[in-house]
């Protein structure tokens, strides 16, 4: 009798041990999805850059002779006009070369005055040769002397009309060149650098030295940016643009497409082209050089059926999925990974692209949803085509457990903000 209590006593405290252990020990949490609805709207593509803000025309002033700078005559921000003296050059050697020059031409053109005087003595002395020879006073001998000597004097004197001409082109470029010392602005503008001081020697070597950087008009600028080869498919003149300064935080400026220069630009095997966007600057905010973050819009459609990117990206666990899976559904391409980034159409209006979704089928599993997407402005992307329709809820996350982070939760804040998965959407 007491070994029958002693066996019923070992076998009540093994099933309350059992019981407690089932009971109160660790269970697999359920796993619960965050979805977000599908909805309809606006979808905008663009393509982000970065540039510098430049005048649309800016001319170098620069000084064609050598010399030291006798007097400035503008500064930063002042207004010319064009034939405006903008500096001089210390003038006197150049008026020294200019003398000289014109002395060289008094001298050639006495020694022209000359020649002339010269051959109409020589004239004179053959006429008076052939006289006497008609009377057998001289010899044919003496006649030719004359003659020849005659000709000399014509030929000394293309020999000094040539040293004329030749002084008259000296002196021409000594006053040139004494021109070419005070200095003038080529267009109307506005001052935006000066690189010299008074007294500074410049030197017009192989290379014009720049004194003065003017811009025609800052009322008018443009932002040269470099895009891509990926992203300039897109991207044609009349384009949408818009951009940001740090200089006025939060403000955008709008622009357009102004052009796209053929040219490529290869740095360290990346190509990228020059896209010049044109902007209004009436107010004078925008400087040269900013630097401006600009976004240049290639594809807008409106009112279309998109889903989130955190849709696009999400993948769940495998031994999640729904088992109703069949082949051709994208199930077991989505769970290994082909949704784990999605790339972002920024070249205009791409062909449709295959990916895939998920919903909560009615057992409260994952179930894939092949779509075709479109474009994207890096939040949402279109569906082309699919079984989605407006209003369906897609996963777009995995929520965290009451005993805390599921082990196939995603990163904190991915897909945040989305309501929580109803009974309804669970087939509940």
């Amino acid at each position: 009798m007491r070994q029958t209590v002693w066996i019923a006593g070992i076998l009540a405290v093994g099933l309350a041990i059992g019981g407690y252990v089932f009971f109160s020990g660790e269970r697999k949490a359920p796993i619960r999805y965050r979805t977000a609805p599908v909805e309809r709207g606006t979808v905008v593509s663009v393509v982000t850059a970065t540039g510098t803000i430049n005048p649309v025309v800016s001319v170098q002033v620069g000084s064609q002779v050598t010399g030291k700078i006798e007097s400035l005559h503008a500064d930063f921000n002042s207004i010319v006009k064009a034939g405006e003296v903008v500096a001089r050059i210390d003038p006197a050697v150049y008026e020294a070369r200019r003398d000289q020059a014109s002395a060289n031409l008094a001298n050639a053109k006495a020694a022209l005055t000359k020649a002339r005087a010269d051959l109409a003595q020589r004239k004179r002395e053959l006429d008076r040769a052939r006289a006497l020879l008609g009377q057998q006073f001289v010899s044919q001998n003496e006649v030719d002397v004359a003659a020849t000597a005659y000709e000399g004097a014509g030929a000394q004197i293309e020999v000094a009309e040539a040293q004329v001409k030749q002084a008259q082109a000296v002196l021409d470029a000594a006053e040139l060149d004494l021109k070419y010392t005070v200095i003038r602005s080529p267009v109307h503008g506005i001052v935006i650098a000066r690189n010299v001081e008074v007294g500074q020697t410049v030197t017009a070597g192989f290379q014009t030295p720049t004194l003065f950087l003017i811009a025609l008009d800052l009322m008018q600028m443009q932002v040269d940016t470099n895009v891509s080869e990926s992203d300039i498919g897109g991207i044609v003149e009349g384009k949408e643009a818009s951009f940001s300064v740090d200089a006025y935080p939060g403000e955008q400026f709008q622009g357009r497409v102004r052009q796209v220069r053929n040219a490529p630009i290869s740095v360290q095997n990346v190509v990228t082209y020059n896209v010049v966007v044109g902007v209004d600057n009436r107010d004078l905010r925008l400087k040269p050089g900013m630097t401006a973050n600009v976004s240049i819009i290639v594809a807008r459609k409106e009112q279309v059926l998109k889903v989130p990117n955190a849709a696009l990206r999400f993948t769940p666990p495998k031994s999640e999925r729904a088992d109703s899976q069949g082949p051709g559904t994208g199930g077991d391409r989505a769970a290994t990974g082909s949704n784990a980034a999605l790339p972002v159409v920024t070249s205009g209006v791409p062909s449709a692209l295959t990916k895939t979704v998920w919903e909560i089928s009615p057992s409260g599993d994952p179930e894939a949803v092949p779509i075709q997407s479109g474009i994207s402005d890096g939040t949402a992307t279109e569906v082309v085509s699919g079984k989605l329709k407006e209003g369906d809820a897609v996963i777009v996350g995995i929520e965290l457990s009451k005993a805390g982070r599921n082990p196939h939760a995603l990163p904190p804040g991915f897909g945040s903000g989305q309501r929580r998965p109803s009974s309804r959407d669970r087939g509940l």
